[in-house]
């Protein structure tokens, strides 16, 4: 969806490749708001679901991170794209939703094995 956003906002003009940082910031406070929201919810179905806390807590460090690496990754990488000559509603919407699916299967495997490992 962030990106979706993005791609309409650079097609009327409300943002321009000198507002990265200002997106940036503003999806990565979004995604962590909602990736804690998101996170808080998964640990307490997790644990009152009759899971040990800490799968609750890799439910939850899991959305949390998965989140915010959508959020900043969809409203990135359309201006990334649109920076190199690309025309990002064209090329993003199937590169984005792959990118951040593997992304999000990556993340979950690292913070279970660090988690659950005891590492």
């Amino acid at each position: 969806q962030s990106a979706t956003l993005i791609i309409r906002a650079l097609a009327v003009g409300d943002v321009a490749l000198r507002d990265v940082v200002r997106i940036f910031v503003r999806e990565l406070g979004q995604g962590l708001l909602l990736g804690t929201v998101l996170g808080l919810m998964g640990f307490a179905k997790a644990v009152l679901g009759g899971q040990s806390v800490a799968l609750g807590a890799v439910v939850g460090m899991t959305l949390l991170s998965v989140v915010l690496f959508g959020s900043v990754v969809g409203s990135m990488l359309p201006l990334g794209l649109t920076r190199v000559g690309i025309d990002p509603a064209i090329a993003s919407s199937p590169f984005i939703a792959s990118f951040v699916d593997i992304g999000g299967i990556l993340i979950y495997v690292l913070i279970a094995t660090r988690m659950l490992s005891g590492a």
